[in-house]
């Protein structure tokens, strides 16, 4: 893939493309994933509740609404070009207030008692995505055909891979693939990871639940993806696949595609924001 980014001045920046897609999958009557996009500013987050009766969905819906909301208002308060101290402080607060917002409706309605989400969020800057995540949902990039995972699994399963105790084979099979160690409203307040990433021309960022990763491997999502152009077959085609694999669990995809150029307008810090 040729590297655009080296061609294109700093007084452009990338153009975006969205799509999402949510399913059910084949093992569940409720959806408890949430997808949330602003292309206008270049924001994306996901969600995957838990919970009992409907809680989980509330959960998501909630968490993700929220971060949304919170980052949209910072980017448009914000007049100055800012850090990225303050990006990652402006991510930060979006967390803790969705996660008081989750938190508190679980202690203050019963049938919402224990209910949490993970969540994954996607901030994306001329050259450069900000990744910011809880749980198990994860952040992908696809660059050149070859797939990056950028996030990394809060769950018991990481710990004990990252301990020696299982090899990725065993892992593929064992019985603690969804215990998260972290997740959104469970907790007075919530531990945020925030990492930054650089983008070129052409990269494909993917934000999915564990519907799809525990589904498929990073191999066949990366075959998945590469068998399409268009970002709506691709999330389509991916959905399938992982049903095809068996569908235990719901599935949410969000893609979003970084494409050549536009001059910047002068008009706003964000480069997304007209």
């Amino acid at each position: 893939m040729t590297d655009f980014s080296s061609t294109l001045p700093l007084t452009v920046t990338l153009q975006l493309e969205f799509a999402s897609v949510i399913d059910t999958g084949r093992a569940r009557s409720n959806n408890e994933d949430t997808v949330k996009c602003d292309p206008a500013l270049g924001l994306a987050v996901l969600a995957d509740g838990m919970g009992g009766y409907n809680a989980g969905e509330i959960a998501s819906d909630m968490a993700a609404t929220v971060m949304l909301e919170h980052l949209s208002r910072w980017i448009w308060d914000c007049e100055q070009s800012q850090s990225d101290l303050q990006i990652r402080a402006a991510l930060d607060r979006a967390a803790q207030a969705a996660n008081t917002t989750v938190y508190e409706a679980a202690n203050d309605r019963a049938e919402y008692a224990g209910m949490g989400t993970t969540l994954v969020a996607a901030m994306f800057e001329a050259r450069r995505v900000w990744v910011a995540h809880v749980g198990d949902s994860r952040a992908y990039r696809l660059r050149g055909g070859q797939l990056e995972q950028l996030s990394r699994d809060h769950s018991l399963l990481q710990e004990q891979l990252d301990a020696g105790i299982l090899t990725p084979e065993e892992a593929a099979y064992s019985m603690h693939r969804n215990l998260v160690t972290r997740a959104v409203g469970v907790e007075p307040k919530v531990d945020l990871e925030v990492h930054a990433h650089d983008l070129l021309a052409g990269d494909i960022a993917l934000l999915c639940s564990d519907g799809l990763s525990d589904m498929l491997p990073d191999a066949i999502i990366a075959q998945v993806m590469r068998a399409h152009e268009a970002l709506e077959p691709m999330a389509q085609a991916l959905i399938d696949a992982a049903n095809a694999a068996g569908g235990r669990d719901n599935i949410a995809v969000i893609l979003v595609r970084a494409k050549g150029g536009l001059p910047r307008t002068g008009r706003a810090w964000w480069p997304f924001r007209r």
